[in-house]
């Protein structure tokens, strides 16, 4: 049996049912309008856990359609969309201290989602500072920090965030990084977002340390969007619009040619763009309320 690739929970879900009858977790949809869904899947128990592969916890996908054809504010619809959620796992507060952290590699455009959303964020915490505040009624204490990845610094990247935590102290961590799909699609609708914390890497075939909670003793917050696509899956959909193809060959045929390659969109230029700028505005939205209501 073939293992399709990816880093979403509402496409695991839907791999898995076609195979076996899942157990050990709950799935919610909702749609939000004419454009934008949200389906929250929490792995509850160990069921879930080994069926999924990933934490217990919480897992929502936010499905926004038009964002490449600009439609009517799409933009601002999705951002808010996510500060929906995020307000939810990270409620603001007057004395709300939060570090934002960028995962990836901007000089590879599908790895660069991370530091492009944190250059972005409203970055707050110098001000708290300056005139030795120790909380706002409007917005939040926010530092912001992107790490690189460890091809670039040499340093193991969980272990370099551990260090920043250890220094800013915050409430909550809220990480952006790239992921892999399995459907195309995703690649420029999908935004997901976990509360169960992240491997950095993970996008490009490079999983690492984890960073969570347990690993930096606060609250992680991940959101990621799909950028990625394993080139076995690409391969796999169009094969199954053959009649008559067999699954067993496929699978010996990989197996023959060790192949580990990922591919993306021609387009995946304007997707990070887009999609830094949602992610942002949904941050800013959820931490500073009083200047982005």
């Amino acid at each position: 049996m073939i293992n399709y690739r990816t880093d979403l929970a509402v496409e695991t879900q839907e791999i898995l049912e076609k195979r076996e009858k899942l157990t050990g977790f709950i799935r919610k949809s909702r749609q939000l309008d004419q454009d934008i869904s949200v389906t929250h899947i929490r792995i509850t128990d160990e069921a879930g856990v080994r069926s999924f592969g990933k934490p217990k916890g919480n897992y929502i996908s936010i499905e926004v359609r038009g964002i490449l054809e600009q439609k009517d504010d799409i933009r601002k619809r999705a951002a808010r969309a996510l500060a929906g959620v995020l307000k939810e796992l990270v409620p603001f507060h007057y004395y709300l201290k939060v570090l934002v952290v960028g995962l990836g590699n901007e000089k590879v455009t599908p790895d660069s989602l991370g530091p492009h959303t944190v250059d972005k964020v409203k970055i707050t915490s110098h001000l708290f500072k300056i005139y030795d505040c120790d909380g706002d009624d409007e917005m939040g204490n926010v530092s912001g920090f992107n790490p690189s990845v460890t091809g670039v610094t040499g340093m193991e990247t969980a272990e370099v965030i551990e260090k920043v935590v250890s220094l800013v102290k915050p409430e909550a961590v809220i990480i952006i990084d790239s992921l892999a799909a399995k459907d195309i699609s995703r690649i420029s609708t999908t935004i997901q977002v976990s509360d169960t914390g992240i491997s950095p890497g993970a996008g490009m075939g490079n999983r690492r340390k984890s960073i969570d909670e347990e690993t930096l003793g606060c609250r992680v917050i991940s959101i990621g969007v799909p950028t990625v696509i394993d080139s076995r899956t690409l391969i796999l959909d169009a094969a199954a619009e053959i009649p008559g193809w067999m699954e067993a060959e496929a699978e010996g045929y990989f197996a023959r040619k060790e192949m580990d390659m990922i591919v993306t969109s021609t387009d995946i230029d304007e997707i990070i763009k887009e999609f830094a700028e949602i992610i942002a505005d949904g941050i800013n939205i959820t931490l500073h309320p009083g200047i982005y209501s």
